[in-house]
């Protein structure tokens, strides 16, 4: 038996809450002579399962593309300022690595982010596959990336293993479309949510990755 595992990246293997709220502060006072947003306000608008993004952030009904474009701009720099991935997530990702589990990444981020964020932390080696928003149709919670990263593991439903680990309900939404495992991750933008399982700190993960529905 196989075991793959999925992960979210933002709130989940790293914390990018500061950077990503520098930039949107940035194209606030920059576009629309905005106070800056509070980083746990950014996280908590992120998170909301229904919400307006643009207009919470911008005071737009949608955003404009000179919004979009100097965040990018901004963030691609930023994004490895200030970032950390959360304690015992690397010791989590080595000891699965050494398991033989199969790991990959499914993230609403554009993927230029996510590797280069990925690569700076000297955590992407660890995944076979990085796939973001731009490289679907149709981001989580549909379910599109995750089966983009099992046909790509040749995932088998009756003999394999395979869960997503995020900390939103997009990720669980996107696990339960795609008929595998979802596991909520307690430790990152948010303490509360519904899954199959709910791991409290990726310690508590690795015994569930590794010891449901056989050993690796």
């Amino acid at each position: 038996m196989r075991h793959i595992a999925l992960f979210d990246m933002d709130g989940t293997l790293i914390d990018s809450g500061l950077d990503i709220t520098l930039s949107i502060n940035h194209v606030r006072a920059s576009y629309y002579n905005l106070d800056p947003l509070s980083v746990q306000a950014v996280i908590d608008a992120i998170n909301a399962p229904e919400r307006n993004l643009s207009e919470i952030f911008y005071g737009q009904s949608h955003y404009e593309a000179r919004a979009k474009e100097l965040f990018e701009t901004h963030y691609f720099d930023q994004c490895i300022q200030n970032v950390t991935p959360y304690q015992g997530i690397r010791e989590l990702l080595s000891a699965l690595y050494d398991k033989n589990v199969i790991m990959g990444v499914a993230t609403n981020a554009p993927s230029i982010f996510a590797k280069r964020m990925l690569k700076h932390l000297e955590l992407d080696s660890f995944f076979q596959l990085i796939i973001g928003a731009d490289d679907v149709d149709l981001p989580k919670p549909h379910p599109q990336m995750l089966h983009r990263h099992l046909d790509h593991y040749h995932y088998n439903f009756g003999t394999d293993y395979a869960l997503m680990i995020g900390d939103n309900s997009k990720d669980m939404e996107a696990a339960q479309k795609a008929g595998i495992t979802s596991v909520f991750a307690g430790w990152g933008f948010s303490s509360k949510g519904d899954g199959d399982y709910f791991a409290s700190s990726p310690q508590s993960l690795f015994d569930i990755i590794t010891t449901k529905k056989g050993t690796v």
